[in-house]
């Protein structure tokens, strides 16, 4: 029987820390796997990565860091490892039945590539929003693309029953084993490329395929070395299960899809069966620190990464700023880059989130005296530093709303300098974290409407495919009128939206069984001080 020490939180960051098994039990647990990684036949199609310092990030953090590469596979992903030790284990005639998955990206092209080297037919089946160049890439490997749903849960529902119906064999992206056995070859190859000591390894998770993969091996052979997993926020399926000691289902409504190749649902049974053994615990990072993290692997690799491929490094940040007095380590710090499949459109929202994430910007909400000289005074208090953003907006006789970017250092105290210098002459709100200030009222030529009567402020995110935006203004336009409009998509499979609506108290119950029918995710957002400073 497995010996388990007692769950703990460590109380000061609030991670998560998973029970842990004896030596004893982990060599049960793990003994099986070490044999199917050690015989796994991934390298006919995948390269061994390289394991490279990141110069500007280890002086940075005081600490020596490395990134494995796996961006460098031929298809920027580690994920043609599993999948390809997967198809090449099924005997010659399941084979030539051919292989089906869902998948949206990374996976789909690692199952497509494989069954293009082995001669065989692959089905890959897409949500209907999978960005074009996605598809695109798919197509070019030979593989059959069925465009089915709006989510990979629907297309995976449908591949699932095509796989029944025409005898094909399911190549999960994750819970499986042979797929788990292909992604522990990364592990495999952290230790032989450092023999050094090692601190830790930080891994990305999604379904939990590649962390129990390398966790389970690395364990098994240099148990002194920490497993940390790194999820988005919006996301942590495993952070979620393991606090709770079973798999957790996450809402398929509130699921954050920013980094998506990671954005799953719920971990597999198998792939937290090996976890909770191997996984010392997982931190959750915010969509501005992937944004950072996917600046400082390109400022020491020249490669911009996927925000689920800079997960690893986002992670490694938080972990390293929990102490951050602590010596210098003689073990190193390794971030496996996981991908680097990002769409060129979302790179213009990437660079505007990385400034807030690295703290080198702070947007500030400000009232000014509505006089003559104000400008002149309100910059002369910024002091010298760089303006990243300036929108004025006449509000009254009284004052005018300004909404200022203004770069600051990553250290706290110059971003407090900043506020409390402001502050004593002005009214100044923060909006640094807002995300309706962040994602929409900077880039808005706004203003008071008067004749707006009983406006109310709502954010919507919905898929990004044809007519999902026709569908949500019928919905919402049938009986309410809209008083102000602003669309964003950042290339990603999600467009966010944040609309006035004219709603009157009498008319909200009817309003909410629209909203319950559109079924896109929403959030009121009429008390958001962005708004009430430059828009209501």
């Amino acid at each position: 029987m497995v010996e388990r020490k007692a769950k703990r939180k460590n109380k000061s960051s609030g991670l998560a820390v998973p029970s842990r098994a004896s030596e004893q039990g982990n060599s049960q647990v793990f003994s099986h796997y070490i044999k199917k990684i050690l015989e796994a036949d991934v390298y006919d199609v995948a390269e061994q990565t390289a394991l490279e310092p990141a110069v500007g990030l280890s002086r940075r953090l005081g600490q020596q860091v490395l990134l494995k590469r796996e961006d460098l596979q031929p298809i920027f992903s580690f994920k043609l490892r599993g999948a390809y030790n997967r198809i090449k284990k099924l005997d010659s005639d399941i084979r030539q039945r051919g292989v089906i998955t869902a998948s949206a990206g990374n996976h789909a092209q690692g199952v497509a590539l494989a069954a293009q080297k082995l001669n065989i037919s692959a089905v890959i089946v897409m949500g209907r929003n999978t960005p074009e160049i996605k598809v695109q890439a798919v197509a070019g490997l030979g593989a059959k693309i069925i465009l089915h749903g709006d989510s990979y849960n629907e297309a995976a529902e449908h591949a699932l029953q095509l796989s029944i119906e025409h005898d094909y064999t399911y190549v999960h992206p994750f819970n499986d084993p042979d797929v788990i056995a292909g992604q522990g070859t990364i592990g495999m190859e952290i230790l032989r490329q450092h023999t050094d000591p090692l601190a830790a390894i930080f891994v990305p998770v999604g379904g939990g395929g590649l962390i129990s993969g390398v966790g389970t091996y690395v364990k098994y052979l240099r148990p002194g070395v920490k497993i940390i997993g790194v999820e988005a926020e919006g996301s942590a399926c495993m952070w979620a299960a393991l606090n709770a000691g079973k798999r957790i289902r996450l809402n398929p409504d509130e699921l954050d899809q920013f980094a998506d190749g990671t954005a799953v649902l719920q971990v597999g049974t198998e792939t937290f069966k090996l976890a909770k053994h191997c996984v010392d615990e997982v931190i959750r990072v915010s969509t501005d620190e992937i944004c950072a993290a996917i600046k400082d692997i390109f400022e020491d690799t020249r490669t911009i990464s996927e925000p689920s491929g800079a997960l690893a490094v986002a992670g490694l940040k938080r972990y390293l700023a929990r102490e951050p007095s602590a010596p210098k380590a003689q073990a190193a710090y390794v971030a496996i880059v996981s991908g680097s499949n990002v769409n060129f459109d979302r790179l213009r929202h990437i660079s505007e989130r990385t400034e807030i994430g690295e703290r080198r910007e702070i947007l500030l909400g400000v009232t000014i005296p509505e006089k003559p000289g104000s400008f002149r005074q309100f910059c002369a208090a910024i002091g010298k530093r760089n303006i990243t953003e300036f929108n004025y907006r006449y509000a009254s006789k009284a004052g005018a709303q300004v909404l200022v970017g203004i770069q600051t250092h990553p250290q706290d105290e110059d971003r407090d300098l900043v506020r409390d210098r402001l502050s004593k002459r002005y009214s100044v709100v923060d909006l640094s974290e807002n995300e309706v200030a962040v994602l929409h009222v900077r880039h808005m030529v706004g203003g008071r409407a008067e004749v707006a009567e009983h406006e109310r402020l709502f954010r919507f995110e919905f898929p990004e495919r044809p007519g999902a935006l026709l569908r949500f203004l019928t919905g919402l336009g049938k009986d309410f009128n809209i008083s102000m409009f602003h669309y964003r998509n950042h290339g990603s499979a999600y467009g966010r939206v944040l609309v006035g609506i004219q709603v009157p108290d009498a008319a909200m119950t009817r309003f909410n069984s629209y909203l319950a029918e559109i079924g896109f995710r929403w959030w009121d957002e009429t008390d958001n001080p962005a708004y009430q400073l430059f828009l209501a």
